[in-house]
């Protein structure tokens, strides 16, 4: 492997076949209580885990599984009708001791490293910005990754993810099971309901996550399918 975003490797055994092509970027954090630990773990066969890529928190970047290869990172998922996330994405997990160890804001340095290789990512596969998600968005009722005060704006900026709407409160749908039939149309497992609106407001409006349908949730969902169907999610 040759990439000069890449600063260096650690082989992980946790990987196999791809059964689908890349479309999407799954974004994590690693959740553990040091970069060294959250390495060590996914590179040992017996925790049949891994990822892509991981990005310390000072900017190295560690490449763990060759791209052409399935790294197993998202676990049960679904995105958009996709049911083996593995095979249809690349995995990449941000340094952070997340919610169990005392989430903190992702550095500078992390997001500056993040961003050449996502936007190189996304350019070789041709990436849909709707398609680069966090793993809340693919595993809602398991999942709070990368969380609230992951700088999605920032990706959006660069065109690496889709801009958070910006909505006028109204009433677009007439009941909140109308507004889960539009997350589900948007690309969410909403089979817990309540797992898949917090997952929602965790990507989309971070200051209040509560997992219950508002008038600004169904606004927000109903201006990202305008959007879809309009083709300017690119």
């Amino acid at each position: 492997m040759t990439d000069e975003l890449v600063h260096r490797e650690h082989p992980s055994p946790n990987c196999d076949e791809r059964r689908l092509p890349v479309q999407m970027v799954v974004l994590h954090y690693t959740g553990m209580q040091s970069a060294a630990e959250a390495e060590e773990r996914m590179c040992d066969a017996a925790c049949k885990v891994s990822a892509h890529y991981m990005i310390d928190e000072d900017g190295t970047v560690v490449a763990m599984v060759p791209e052409y290869r399935r790294a197993w990172h998202a676990g049960k998922s679904y995105w958009r009708g996709i049911t083996d996330v593995n095979s249809a994405s690349i995995g990449i997990e941000l340094v952070n001791p997340g919610h169990e160890w005392g989430y903190r804001a992702f550095p500078e340095a992390q997001m500056d490293a993040l961003l050449p290789l996502l936007a190189r990512i996304v350019h070789a596969y041709d990436i849909p910005r709707a398609n680069v998600v966090g793993h809340s968005d693919v595993a809602p009722a398991r999942k709070e990754d990368p969380g609230e005060l992951f700088d999605w704006p920032l990706l959006a900026r660069h065109r690496l993810a889709l801009p958070i709407p910006e909505v006028t409160l109204g009433d677009p749908y007439d009941n909140e099971g109308a507004v889960l039939l539009a997350l589900e149309r948007f690309g969410y497992d909403v089979s817990d309901g309540r797992a898949a609106v917090a997952a929602f407001q965790r990507r989309w409006r971070p200051a209040l996550i509560d997992g219950l349908v508002d008038l600004q949730v169904g606004a927000m969902v109903f201006a990202l399918l305008l959007d879809r169907d309009r083709g300017l999610t690119r």
